[in-house]
């Protein structure tokens, strides 16, 4: 059989609301097809609708075959594992906090293959030594930092060998070389069989090529072949998407900053467990002025972030908070991974609720504020497992801007957005920053937003 998966007028639908309008694709052997979108668009749902993953309270119409055979979201779970695999967009959710990184990749070798225990370890080892993470090995993910929780996810989904990949941006959070690591072992994984691949990441399609489906709000807008499309886009979305690549963007003027210092760091070594990442890290932050840090996955640009906060102990020098009177909450920090900053127990309203309610504010400000970010009313209705990782980003970034911070540690903030949005919300954090006289620690794995953006750059 040469096509691997059918979708027929698949469509997806809550509470009469149409998520995703009629879609139908071929995915082909040894013919990758990449979803390019919107954060929002239904891209991850269609998705969970082909391996059976959709949540209960959506529903799906329409014809989904797998392998020539029709399947339900209960009878493709068959296929999980040694035919099907999808890496999901959140490691976190994929990955057991109990479990040290090996163990991850070495209980599929176990399950899937039969192979002995030690047989299993010594796959499991040269498996993360080609995403560098060997010498993490006996580390469990919350130590990991969030590009590197994305190998372990990868590394561990691929080791069962299964010929279709469903792919839920698999790069996002990585640095350059990384990203294209991951895009090779994908690929690898994949030969003499089926990559679909969802992403917002232009470079991510170029290198994967094949076809490629543009996606805006549920509808697809232009469809055709990889080079075609990204060479030669027709549809004005699409050229907009490729345009806003950070690349492309203009480049700022450095602001003149006041010289009134928020932040300092003397002498400082940065690490975990008493282990130095960097070492000798000297600078002041002041208002309004925005510090850009960048470097590859797990050379300690968290732990920076982490430490300047007070929620890690230098490992040697110190960090002095330069500023009196500010209040505790006023220390922000919009965590790299969504997910792990929301519980999922309660709506976001009532998580805003709780908010205005605890440090008195104002509720006016929120509508604005929504809108900036692009941020639909409804979604205040919905819980945080029930919203795209892109929506629950820009929620994490409406939560902390009501809180009028005087130092924003920004960790990857936009790593989960396409990139028209990415650079309205990069714009939006650096603008407010410089309004507000907030001192911003911009933490990215890009260089080429980085040097666009920011008025001073620490590279580790």
């Amino acid at each position: 059989m040469n096509h691997l998966i059918q979708l027929t007028d698949l469509s997806i639908s809550a509470q009469e609301v149409e998520l995703l309008q009629p879609l139908s694709l071929t995915l082909y052997r040894n013919k990758p097809i990449t979803i390019l979108g919107q954060t929002g668009s239904g891209k991850s749902l269609l998705a969970q609708a082909i391996v059976g993953l959709l949540p209960s309270e959506l529903s799906q119409q329409g014809k989904v075959e797998v392998f020539g055979q029709t399947h339900d979201r209960h009878s493709v779970m068959s296929l999980w594992g040694k035919e099907v695999i999808m890496l999901p967009q959140e490691p976190w959710r994929a990955l057991d906090p109990l479990m040290p990184a090996y163990r991850q990749v070495a209980e599929v070798y176990e399950c899937l293959h039969d192979m002995d225990e030690e047989s299993a370890f010594n796959r499991a080892l040269a498996d993360l030594d080609k995403v560098g993470l060997r010498n993490s090995a006996t580390k469990k993910p919350g130590q990991l930092s969030g590009g590197m929780a994305q190998r372990l996810a990868v590394t561990a989904a691929t080791a069962g060998g299964a010929k279709l990949i469903l792919a839920d941006e698999p790069t996002k959070g990585l640095d350059v070389s990384r990203r294209d690591d991951i895009i090779q072992l994908l690929m690898t994984s994949a030969r003499d069989g089926g990559l679909l691949t969802i992403t917002h990441d232009i470079e991510v399609a170029r290198q994967i090529g094949g076809d490629i489906i543009v996606m805006k709000e549920g509808v697809v807008v232009e469809q055709g072949l990889a080079a075609q499309i990204l060479d030669d886009p027709q549809h004005a979305y699409t050229q907009s998407l490729i345009a806003a690549d950070p690349r492309h963007w203009d480049q700022r003027a450095k602001s003149s900053i006041e010289k009134t210092p928020v932040l300092e760091a003397k002498s400082l070594s940065i690490g975990r467990h008493g282990k130095a990442l960097s070492k000798d890290i000297n600078f002041t932050i002041h208002t309004g002025e925005v510090v850009g840090v960048i470097g590859d996955s797990g050379c300690g640009k968290s732990t920076l972030g982490d430490t300047l906060l007070g929620l890690l102990t230098p490992v040697a020098g110190s960090v002095n908070k330069c500023i009196d009177g500010v209040k505790p909450y006023q220390w922000l920090k919009l965590f790299q991974d969504p997910p792990a900053a929301f519980t999922s127990s309660v709506t976001l309203g009532v998580l805003l609720a709780d908010l205005v309610k605890l440090h008195k504010l104002d509720r006016r400000r929120i509508a604005p504020l929504m809108s900036k970010l692009k941020l639909a009313p409804v979604l205040l209705e919905r819980k945080s497992t029930e919203v795209s990782g892109g929506e629950l980003q820009r929620f994490a970034i409406l939560r902390a801007l009501l809180l009028d911070p005087v130092f924003l540690f920004a960790d990857e903030p936009t790593s989960r957005l396409d990139p028209i949005i990415a650079k309205e919300v990069t714009d939006l954090l650096v603008d407010l920053a410089k309004e507000q006289g907030c001192a911003l620690l911009l933490v990215s794995h890009d260089p080429h937003m980085i040097a666009k953006r920011c008025d001073t750059v620490v590279s580790l």
